[in-house]
């Protein structure tokens, strides 16, 4: 059973006179018991996709088409009031800049009972306590830091705070947006083999957005990969990691350091991301693709069926014609 389905979605900023593609058409699904990992580089639409699920869009975003079925709910129809009654209750999400995301006026301790009284208002100070302390215990963290301001933790100890806060409602989905980013090496494994524990021990289902597929071969079971608001490839963790078919995706996976090998230079993808203002009625990777040919600059790929995997390439296409979803 898909948890989340989302079909055909478009968002797009409005900055000046320009409007900035930041998602195009983008259908994935999420089985229950299972996470996706989102994986591209920065300005490839990943947070953009995360916030719409959340429905915590700023003012110049809206959604031009699409659906987005989460839990049952039809969430781009919902008025905001009955939004307010679902979020953070029935799914959650884990912002990437812990620091930013909590007052820092006041007390852990007094940010996190809030967010469990809102929608647990019959439960007694005693409740909230054990609620609490329990949750700080699951991600190591000491009962002391309920009496702690943000400023006095480390962003090890925040990061851990902004995961415990998003599992204070027992929600059955939750999205990590770059759980893991700006931490130190030993900070950042920890965290995932915790946040691999919670997965199992709470029933989790949700979503990891990363750009750093280590991350998610980790924490997913399957992975979409976007870059330019598009989605480029879609499939299995394995199948991604180990048998990708978009140059995009072999380009990311080729970027990987492997520390087996000594010496030598780490790749890079060449250029940078298009004009995301621009009409794009080609493949948005060809300027960058070392396999691109005259057709690529002239076509927007559709998906295809291979092996699997959703793959939006014509080079790809010419080989595999079942065109996916149809």
């Amino acid at each position: 059973m898909n948890v989340l389905e989302i079909k055909d979605l478009t968002v797009r900023y409005t900055i000046g006179r320009k409007e900035i593609h930041a998602v195009e058409n983008l259908s994935i699904s999420v089985k229950e018991g299972r996470f996706l990992g989102v994986v591209g580089e920065s300005g490839s639409g990943k947070s953009t996709l995360a916030h719409t699920v959340m429905r915590l869009l700023p003012k110049n975003a809206y959604v031009l088409k699409g659906q987005i079925k989460l839990l049952g709910h039809e969430i781009l129809s919902m008025s905001e009031d009955d939004i307010r009654q679902l979020r953070w209750k029935e799914f959650s999400m884990v912002f990437q800049r812990s620091m930013n995301a909590l007052s820092p006026v006041h007390k852990i301790g007094v940010q996190m009972s809030e967010a469990l009284m809102i929608h647990n208002p019959q439960m007694s100070e005693e409740q909230i306590k054990n609620r609490l302390e329990s949750l700080l215990g699951a991600v190591n963290l000491p009962v002391r830091v309920l009496d702690c301001y943000p400023h006095q933790l480390s962003g090890g100890m925040m990061q851990r705070v902004m995961i415990a806060l998003a599992l204070v409602n027992s929600p059955k989905f939750v999205i990590l947006d770059e759980a893991t980013t700006a931490l130190d090496v030993v900070t950042q494994g920890q965290i995932i083999e915790e946040l691999k524990n919670l997965i199992g021990k709470f029933s989790l289902t949700g979503m990891v957005i990363s750009h750093d597929l280590g991350v998610v071969a980790e924490l997913c079971d399957d992975i979409a990969v976007m870059y330019a608001g598009r989605l480029m490839e879609y499939g299995s963790k394995d199948g991604i990691i180990h048998s990708p078919f978009h140059p995009y995706t072999k380009a990311l996976v080729g970027s990987l350091p492997d520390f087996g090998k000594k010496g030598g230079r780490l790749y890079s993808i060449p250029g940078n991301l298009p004009d995301l203002s621009q009409e794009m009625n080609y493949c948005v990777f060809a300027s960058r693709c070392e396999i691109a040919s005259k057709e690529c600059f002239e076509e927007v790929p559709f998906h295809v069926e291979v092996q699997g995997h959703r793959v939006a390439c014509l080079k790809v296409g010419k080989d595999h014609a079942h065109i996916a979803g149809k």
